[in-house]
């Protein structure tokens, strides 16, 4: 860079100076002291001005921005790295009993040395080390097996909570360890978006949370509102640290971590039997999980007195709180019935209050559920939470059964039509066979068929077709391409659609006719056909009328359909009233065909398993290369299979399975050196 140069983005470097400066004191006072400072407009504004100079002038962009918090990085693959610090497992106790023997042990071994311990949440999340280095976050790594964890210092960064420049007095070289949790207002609606999206909710935010960690896109993490919460700093020998846990903690929270304050330094084990009691009652209030307290000898230079064992240190232990479990009577059960006629029946319960929410409702699974688990009319079931959000049935309560009580009867008829219900061979539910004349089927088929996965249409939620079945302009997927604007402005008890927004229905309508023939046939709704089933579907037969004429057995040779898809496949087209929906789509525009380039035939006739993960490639990236080379992918290895592509942490299941039928294994290299 000239002297010129120099001068004139002299300027530049300063307002991006200034607004990282205030963006950084104005992200700490919010998620750190819960303060506002300004609105979220104005916030957004300074944010958008700080990434479009960094666009303009990349080499200005300092590695460590509050444009960080944002993500967009992408990582096909997580490097393992050796933890410089071994990162050891707590021993864990359920019992008040072996607290107190590890006080007393604790005692014995200290003789007389005077010492407090440390009480603590035991947040339910996910273990992490982040490793600073003059003040700035260098590597954040998971805990792996304890010696080795993943790299996952990029999407770290869009955790607001973990600091990437520290403040104040801070020691040179360190690592703080802590939990990135899931918060619940976070989690629940993130669950609430995938759920309108069409997606499968998260079961629980210890999964979610750490299923974030690995995104390969940054920015979706950050979309994930996840928190980082701090329980433990250690340095290399030379670096002072204070000589409390306590008064490490505090001195953390200083540098500006995330230190919890549901935290007590506590003399003795009638203390920690309080501290366990309070929370064991309060965890419901707090706004993530815990599953448990945390103990540790407070004065760290004892712990080297102390020791440690294979796994764990003598000077901590953890007790882990018991799933709750209540009593509620089963007032009635609701059979639900789903989009492809599937029947849930859930327990309608007497309103009881379970680990912070009151529970009112819960699943019974199926026919077979019911009577494993014999309950009868009247009964009081047995429900619990643990560590998941939603509750399930572990039994009956068979000291409040009534004598002489009755099982309960499975329904035989559709609670929605009156169809009689069939379940087929080795079928674990009920099925209602009326799908074009069973309400829900219907609602049920066109939201999977608008979602986001399937043909994308945003704008038509839940309500809105509710609503145009009730109106009596929707009764099928085909439908909905029939629509016209004056049909639509002024629908519903509140005019709820107007001018714009039956103009914004119309062109997601039209701009869904681009959506793939794969994603097209996926969003049929045909039963079995899954995402991955379309697209092995789409691409064997190549376009929508060599798929209808398939016979059963054509179905079944493509790769990983097998008989029952097959057969439901069949079974789908044979029907007159599907073909017709199907004319009505292909007249509407729809994809019904699709061209896959195939750059190469190096790969022709070809099987690839894939396994673990790549430098260059996604697992979805290398498996369109594969096909892109004409070569097939499986997800399963047997004779058949030409060649399993390893990875990085490669499945030893499929290694040992390759190995044993002699299936050839090639590295990622070799691969690109035989396509290529």
């Amino acid at each position: 860079m000239d002297l010129f140069s120099a001068i004139d983005t002299e300027p530049v470097r300063q307002r991006m100076n200034e607004l990282a400066k205030e963006l950084d004191r104005l992200n700490y006072e919010y998620y750190m002291n819960d303060r506002s400072l300004v609105s979220d407009e104005e916030f957004d504004r300074m944010m958008r001005e700080l990434q479009d100079l960094e666009r303009q002038y990349p080499e200005l962009a300092n590695p460590l921005s509050p444009t960080k918090r944002v993500g967009g990085e992408v990582n096909k693959s997580f490097r393992q790295v050796q933890h410089r610090f071994p990162m050891l497992s707590l021993g864990n106790t359920y019992s008040i009993e072996e607290i107190e023997e590890f006080e007393a042990r604790t005692r014995k071994l200290l003789d007389g040395i005077p010492f407090s311990y440390t009480c603590e949440l035991k947040y339910d999340g996910v273990a992490i080390g982040l490793t600073y280095r003059h003040g700035r976050l260098v590597q954040a790594v998971t805990r792996g097996n304890g010696q080795v964890g993943d790299d996952i210092t990029t999407n770290a960064k869009t955790i607001p909570t973990i600091p990437l420049q520290l403040r104040g007095d801070y020691p040179d070289d360190f690592e703080a360890r802590g939990e990135v949790v899931y918060p619940f207002d976070a989690f629940n609606a993130m669950n609430a978006q995938r759920e309108t999206e069409g997606d499968e909710p998260f079961a629980n935010p210890r999964n979610a949370a750490s299923g974030s960690l690995k995104l390969q896109d940054s920015a979706e993490c950050a979309k994930r509102k996840l928190m980082f919460c701090m329980y433990f700093m250690m340095a290399p020998d030379g670096v002072t640290l204070p000589d409390t846990h306590f008064g490490r903690l505090d001195y953390a929270r200083q540098m500006g971590f995330k230190v919890q304050p549901y935290i007590q330094e506590c003399r003795d084990i009638d203390e920690i039997k309080e501290f366990i009691d309070l929370w064991d009652k309060a965890r419901w209030e707090l706004p993530f999980g815990i599953d448990g307290i945390v103990i540790k000898v407070n004065q760290t230079p004892l712990w080297d007195r102390l020791g440690l064992t294979a796994k764990s240190p003598r000077w901590a232990i953890a007790y882990k709180f018991k799933a709750e479990r209540v009593s509620t009577p089963l007032e009635s059960i609701s059979y639900q019935v789903g989009r492809t006629g599937v029947i849930t029946p859930v327990a309608n319960l007497q309103p009881v209050w379970l680990g912070g929410t009151t529970v009112k409702r819960a699943t019974l699974v199926n026919a077979d559920f019911i009577q494993k688990m014999g309950i009868c009319k009247g009964d009081s079931l047995l429900i619990e939470k643990g560590g998941e959000i939603i509750p399930k049935v572990v039994g009956v309560d068979m000291e409040k059964r009534a004598e002489g009580a009755m099982p309960i009867q499975y329904i035989d008829r559709c609670p929605e039509c009156g169809a009689v219900l069939v379940r087929e061979e080795g079928e674990a539910g009920h099925y209602c066979p009326n799908s074009d004349g069973c309400h829900p089927q219907i609602i049920g088929r066109l939201e999977h068929f608008v979602s986001r996965k399937a043909m994308n249409i945003d704008t038509l939620g839940p309500e809105r077709l509710e609503l145009l079945y009730s109106a009596g302009l929707v009764r099928n997927v085909a439908d909905l391409y029939d629509l016209k604007r004056e049909q639509l402005i002024g629908l519903g008890t509140d005019a709820t659609i107007q001018d714009k927004g039956a103009d914004n229905l119309l062109a997601a309508l039209e701009a869904s006719k681009a959506v793939p023939f794969e994603r097209v046939l996926f969003a049929l709704g045909i039963r079995y056909v899954g995402e991955v089933g379309a697209k092995k579907l789409a691409r064997y037969f190549g376009n929508m009328d060599a798929l209808m004429a398939a016979s059963e057995e054509e179905l079944a040779q493509v790769e990983d359909v097998g008989e029952v898809t097959a057969k439901a496949v069949g079974e789908w087209f044979a029907n007159e009233e599907h073909r017709a929906v199907v004319e009505r789509l292909r007249a509407a525009g729809l994809q019904f065909s699709g061209q896959w380039s195939v750059t190469s035939g190096k790969l022709e006739g070809m099987t690839l398993v894939v396994s673990g993960t790549f430098e260059h490639f996604s697992r979805e990236e290398i498996k369109a290369d594969i096909e892109s080379h004409g070569g097939k992918v499986s997800g399963s290895i047997s004779s058949k299979t030409t060649y399993l592509v390893a990875g990085e942490k490669m499945g030893p299941e499929k290694q040992k399975k390759a190995e044993k039928l002699g299936v050839r294994i090639i590295s990622e290299a070799e691969y690109m050196e035989m396509t290529r």
